[in-house]
């Protein structure tokens, strides 16, 4: 799914005009992105949590030469899925299927 498409999804579902849902959908990843670069994490229940996890610099190798490389120190975002997402991808008929039944 694309950002467009959310904000289409957006749209249908709460009758916002198309300009709307697609500067709704936008601040949500800004926000996102904003809570992110300043080092504070996010959290969906359900859907996943993200945070920055610090990487300490190494010496690697330049796979073409061989020559020694320094890495510096680097931070990149960490996602980890939530449970009831992992259970929807993992099992989508059973979820399904239990809706149906209630």
């Amino acid at each position: 799914m694309t950002k467009a498409e959310l904000a289409d999804a957006l749209r249908e579902e709460t009758g916002l005009s198309k300009t709307r849902a697609r500067e709704v959908v936008q601040l949500f990843f800004d926000e996102m992105s904003s809570a992110l670069a300043n080092g504070d994490g996010v959290e969906i229940r359900g859907f996943c949590s993200i945070h920055v996890k610090n990487y300490e610099g190494y010496s690697g190798r330049n796979p073409k030469t061989g020559d020694p490389v320094h890495v510096p120190p680097k931070k990149l975002p960490f996602f980890k899925c939530g449970k009831e997402l992992k259970d929807r991808v993992d099992y989508p008929q059973t979820q399904t299927s239990n809706k149906i039944a209630s």
